[in-house]
């Protein structure tokens, strides 16, 4: 990793290049999803069988990209997870069949997956490096990003067929790839987290890290793995899969507010479908400036606050958006949530990093993924047992849930 201010400084356009790309073509592809299921006549349970190839996808690669980071370094393996994320986008217009389709999204979610992990992995160093807790502004930029790609995508959806659509995604991605991945790939990434030996960083870092959530516990170095890296010792691994929880808690807000939402507002208080679909705006927009603040924040009241802080915020907000009678109570509910749910997965992936790199972020990222797989079905089923209102009431227990984990873990954390 350069050690001057102007390389770090284009490392970090860099890599907010490549998240804010991750979120564009994600979004370009969401949006095109009704036009890809009337081209491939699925019914929506093909369709939604079809749709678990992104995750499986996603899931099953994050973990070899873990190991693929620590052989390769996530500057490489990030550029070709670009790569691979911005060809494998045009695919899906190309299919007829359902099967067809899940198998396509199979390649599309492994990119996603593995471009996830890799950039998480290479921000990590960045920030290490930066001695500054800037990891929410990389996800600002996948919160924007998504939100361009997603808007475009409904300004052309009237004018282009999703083949000319995602195609034009596919030639921006490659571009964007050739210019952000040219910076990563000219610097070597500093030695990943896992690498070193445990113990006490110098006192420098303790200006990015006021109160750590969990400290790396002071033992004695791990042992190495047959690649020669050093793997992390057990209680590491336990603090990180604690991290992996609040991750968790947070993605299962994120998919449970995409997914219903707006069926709330439409459903429950009989609002139009315009009011409904600013339901989720309010959501998103809010996180992203959650997440533009999140740095100032950190700095401010450092992890433990900043995570105890936002899981207490997302459970009141959401806890009026379930349950409030009034539209505008609703919407504000949303926006609160938003809000409070910003910085808790930057945090929990970058701590994860610094205590087990990238195999920390793997395994935060698998476990923050399963939470955004789990929300949507699971808030159906509890919507058909209960009411849908009461069901959203469990992503405000969750977001309790990972304010009482930081909470928990940052009093058991000693001193570093």
């Amino acid at each position: 990793m350069p050690g001057n201010g102007n390389d770090l400084v284009r490392l970090r356009i860099a890599l907010t290049t490549f998240f804010a790309l991750d979120g564009f073509v994600f979004a370009g592809w969401v949006v095109r999803i009704p036009a890809i299921k009337h081209q491939t006549h699925a019914s929506a349970g093909t369709l939604g069988l079809a749709l678990l190839g992104v995750s499986a996808g996603a899931v099953v690669t994050m973990t070899l990209t873990g190991r693929l980071c620590r052989r390769y370094g996530s500057h490489l393996v990030t550029v070709v997870c670009a790569a691979l994320l911005s060809l494998s986008v045009a695919l899906p217009p190309l299919t007829h069949s359902a099967p067809a389709l899940g198998a396509v999204l199979l390649v599309f979610g492994a990119a996603y997956g593995g471009i996830n992990v890799a950039f998480n992995s290479a921000a990590v160093d960045l920030v290490a490096a930066l001695r500054r807790p800037v990891m929410p502004s990389f996800h600002a930029a996948y919160s924007l990003g998504g939100m361009a790609g997603a808007g475009l995508g409904g300004l052309v959806a009237g004018s282009l067929s999703p083949t000319r659509h995602l195609l034009g995604l596919t030639l921006v991605g490659l571009l964007v790839t050739a210019a952000a991945g040219h910076t990563l790939l000219r610097h070597e990434p500093r030695p990943p987290a896992d690498t070193e030996t445990p113990g006490p960083r110098p006192a420098a870092a303790h200006q990015a890290d006021p109160e750590p959530l969990v400290a790396r516990p002071a033992a004695a170095p791990p042992a190495a793995g047959r690649d020669g890296s050093l793997r992390p010792d057990s209680r590491t691994r336990r603090l990180v899969t604690v991290l992996g929880l609040i991750a968790l808690c947070t993605a299962y807000g994120e998919g449970a507010m995409a997914d219903w939402g707006a069926l709330h507002l439409e459903q429950d208080l009989d609002t139009s479908a315009g009011t409904a679909a600013v339901g989720y705006s309010c959501f998103a927009l809010a996180m992203t400036a959650g997440r533009l603040s999140g740095t100032a924040l950190l700095e401010r009241l450092g992890r433990t606050r900043t995570v105890v802080a936002g899981g207490t915020v997302a459970a009141g907000g959401m806890a009026v958006a379930a349950l409030a009678p009034a539209t505008w109570a609703v919407l504000l509910g949303f926006a609160v949530t938003g809000l409070g749910l910003a910085n808790l997965f930057p945090v929990a992936v970058e701590h994860a990093g610094r205590l087990a790199g990238p195999s920390g972020v793997a395994t935060v990222s698998t476990l923050g993924y399963s939470g955004m797989l789990l929300g949507p079905p699971a808030i159906g089923f509890m919507a058909d047992w209960l009411s849908l209102p009461v069901a959203l009431t469990s992503v405000a227990v969750l977001a309790g849930v990972a304010a009482l984990i930081g909470f928990a873990t940052g009093r058991a954390a000693p001193a570093e």
